[in-house]
Order: C-alpha cells, then structure tokens, then sequence
C-alpha cells in the first residue's frame, strides 16, 4: 500500500515484524494516517488496487487503536448503523468456533441491527467463559451507548487463537471508537487485518423499480482459508431496503457459490463470519422474496460483490504467486464436481507444481482419483489454459507443452477437468504454494 503521510504533518515510522506500521495514538488514529495501519510493505503480486467505495446512508466507519496485540496500529473497528438495518450472516462450521461466532449466530435470528464491531490481533476463540465475557461487554457497552438491544450489536474478531480478549482494553478502545471521527472504507478494512497484504474492497449497484441501490463491502483474509461457509471475516452494507429473511436468503445462495468455492490451505478458521447489512435508506419498496421488483437484481449484485471479495481473498493468500481457477464439468452432480475441484485446489503438489510453473497434469489425475467422487481413469481429460493435455484417460498423441508452460509463467492460471460422466459442472478458486506461506506461519506469534 506504500509508505503515507498526510500533508502538513508526519508520522514516525517504525518496523515490526517485516510490516511497515505508523506510530498511532494508545486509542485514537489521526483519520487521515490510518491507511500505512494495517499493510505490509511486501503486497502480493496478485493484490487488486482498493475500489472507490460509495457512501451507504445509515452506515457511520470509525477506527481505533485498541492495542490487542504489540503493535503501532489500529486494531478495533466500530461500524454504527441506522435504526431499523435488517441483518444476514454466515458462520464458520468449525466447531471450535469463537464466542462471537456463537452469539452472532443467535442475533442473525433476531434480523436487526445497530453496530458492529471488529477486534484484529487476537481471535478470542478457544477462550472459555472468559472470552464470552469479553464479548457479552462489548455488546453491552455498545447496547447502552445506542439504547438498542444487545442483540442489535454484532461482534468479530481475528488473531492468534487461545488467548482471551483483554476486557479492560475492549472497554477503553470501544469508549474511543464510540467517539472517533469518521473514517473510509480503507481505513476500515485495513484496520480489521491481520496478515493481509493489501486492503479489499468491492462494490456494485442495481436497480429495484426506479431506485438506484448501492453495496459496498469490505473483507479480510489470506491464510486458514478453506471457507465451509463463508471466509475470515467480511461485511457487505447496502442501502437497499429489504427484509431480513429474503437478505438471508440472498447472502446464503450467494455464498454457496464464491466463498465456498475458495481455498487458500484448506484450513477452516474458527472465526469466519460474513455478515450483510441493510439499512433501507435507498427508499425502495422493501424487497421480500424473488417475487418482489428488482429482487433478481439485487440478488445477482449481491452475488457479484460476494464473488469479487473472495476473490481478493484468494489474490491475498499467504505467499500466493498464482491465482488458479479450477473448473470441473462432466461430473455426477454440481456438488460432486465441487469436491473434486476442492480436492484439486487442497493438493500440496498440485499447488507446488503450479508455483514452480510444472505443466504435471499427472498431479491433477492424482487429486482427481483421491478426491472419493465418482470418476473414471478412461474418460477423464485433463488441460491448462485452454489447452488439453489429456483426453479420455490418454496423453494426446499431438501434445505441444509449450503453450502450457508460456500460460503457467502468468499470474492467472487455469485447470479443466472433464469427468466425462454426466451434467455437473463447479468452478473452485485457489492459489499456488510457495515458501512465503511457511515463512508467514512459522513466525505468526512472533
């Protein structure tokens, strides 16, 4: 994200763990030095430049430095919403999941909310009651500033796992955020980061009758990524008025098909949360199921905006060098050619052969055969980039790898399976394996 400073003043720098940070104040950031918070000074060569995100009427952004980890930079975001914001959410499968996993799973049933907020650097699971405790504060705290139910009041956070969040600096930095100037969508996502290397965003608009709805969205995410549900932890706000049960509705189909189509190490977090929230400013006539005007639209810009936030995830993998598309077709069913896609994306060798630009499309048929789907040796095909490789369980005779191994020096990379079976078609997005994964992972606490 590169080194800033806000015109007029500056900022001593200081280096951490191999990540440029700006000093902040123990609970408050300077709005406008927020941005050098939260990045490394090594982005990803697949990173994405942050999208100019649009306003939602009835959603307010504010930053703070909480200090839940040692370090020079913000770490807990406050998002306050209008009264009357309908809720959706999909949460991580892991039964080890956090306390704020468990609570918003619970408040999603009420379909409302008032504020969320965002803890970065320590991830409050596998804390016992203690970590509860932590959360339940935050809620009240939060509750009895706004007047709202508790219930309103939807509480994340990531880092390190085992460690519980510390109550008496929960208390003070949502006293400061309660408080703080308003910041932007960049300032937010980069701040609810931890081993990201650049801050994701994604937006898109649709027309219900003659109204104009926005979303903008925010997501954060790069390693214990293999998502049963959804990812790390990614929020969409929309100005569009609708119903909480048909925004579930919505949010869930859409996440059948892009977050839980990713993978970075196969490893589900026990905190992933997605939420989505609508405020219903935008004034249209409130969307209640696919029977309502515009319903399809507003559904497919969800979806649009679901898939360009997974995406980022995967551009952002730790030590990613290659974002790889995996199709699958001719399988049994759509699910089916899910779980062999899956098992392709998950394969060790598969993605340290893309990482060293191998064209070993004998480590797909490997991924293929272990992946316990139907298949069959004699009708499998195999290609890279366009190109076929193998066709119905045989090398082709004419088989020029030169074509293949030109597309696997690029930074996009694309895998074809063909079962050859029936109908079933899926598309899974991963990244490739490289030393910069164990590298991160190895000094995480550190």
């Amino acid at each position: 994200m590169g080194h800033r400073t806000q015109i007029g003043w500056t900022l001593p720098a200081v280096h951490c763990h191999n990540r440029f940070i700006v000093h902040c104040d123990r609970l408050t950031c300077p709005r406008h030095a927020l941005t050098a918070c939260a990045m490394s000074d090594t982005v990803s060569p697949l990173a994405r430049p942050f999208p100019n995100l649009p306003a939602i009427a009835g959603v307010t952004l504010r930053v703070v430095r909480a200090g839940y980890k040692d370090w020079g930079r913000c770490d807990l975001t406050y998002v306050e919403l209008a009264k009357g914001t309908a809720v959706a959410g999909v949460f991580t499968r892991n039964v080890c999941c956090s306390s704020e996993v468990e609570l918003g799973r619970a408040n999603v049933a009420g379909g409302m909310a008032r504020a969320l907020v965002v803890n970065a650097g320590n991830s409050n699971a596998f804390t016992g009651y203690r970590g509860r405790e932590a959360v339940e504060q935050i809620m009240d705290q939060v509750a009895a500033h706004l007047g709202c139910a508790r219930e309103q009041v939807f509480v994340s956070s990531t880092g390190v796992i085992g460690m519980p969040l510390p109550k008496d600096k929960a208390r003070e930095g949502v006293a400061a955020a309660l408080s703080a100037a308003p910041c932007s969508w960049e300032q937010a996502a980069e701040t609810i980061s931890t081993t990201d290397t650049f801050a994701k965003g994604a937006t898109a608009t649709a027309m219900i009758g003659d109204t104009r709805i926005t979303i903008s969205a925010i997501i954060k995410g790069s390693g214990m990524i293999a998502p049963d549900m959804a990812t790390m932890l990614g929020y969409l706000f929309t100005d569009a008025a609708v119903e909480s049960a048909f925004l579930q509705e919505c949010l869930s189909a859409a996440n059948r098909r892009t977050f839980s189509c990713i993978t970075v190490d196969s490893d589900t977090s026990t905190s992933d949360t997605v939420l989505a929230f609508a405020t219903g400013k935008a004034g249209n006539a409130p969307l209640a199921s696919f029977d309502s005007a515009g319903a399809d639209a507003f559904a497919a810009a969800i979806e649009d905006v679901c898939r360009q936030l997974a995406h980022l995830v995967v551009r952002d993998g730790e030590g990613a060098s290659k974002f790889i598309a995996v199709s699958v077709t001719g399988a049994v069913s759509d699910e089916s050619a899910h779980r062999v896609g899956l098992a392709i994306a998950n394969s060790p060798l598969v993605k340290t052969a893309i990482a060293g630009e191998d064209a070993n499309w004998g480590r797909v048929v490997m991924a293929v055969g272990k992946a316990g789907e139907p298949a069959d040796r004699d009708r499998l095909s195999i290609g890279f980039g366009g190109v076929w490789c193998a066709r119905e369980g045989l090398p082709l005779a004419d088989y020029d790898e030169a074509p293949v191994a030109a597309h696997l020096k690029g930074q996009d990379i694309d895998i074809a399976v063909d079962l050859g079976l029936g109908q079933g078609r899926a598309t899974v997005w991963t990244c490739d394996l490289t030393h910069g994964y164990i590298s991160i992972n190895a000094d995480y606490r550190s």
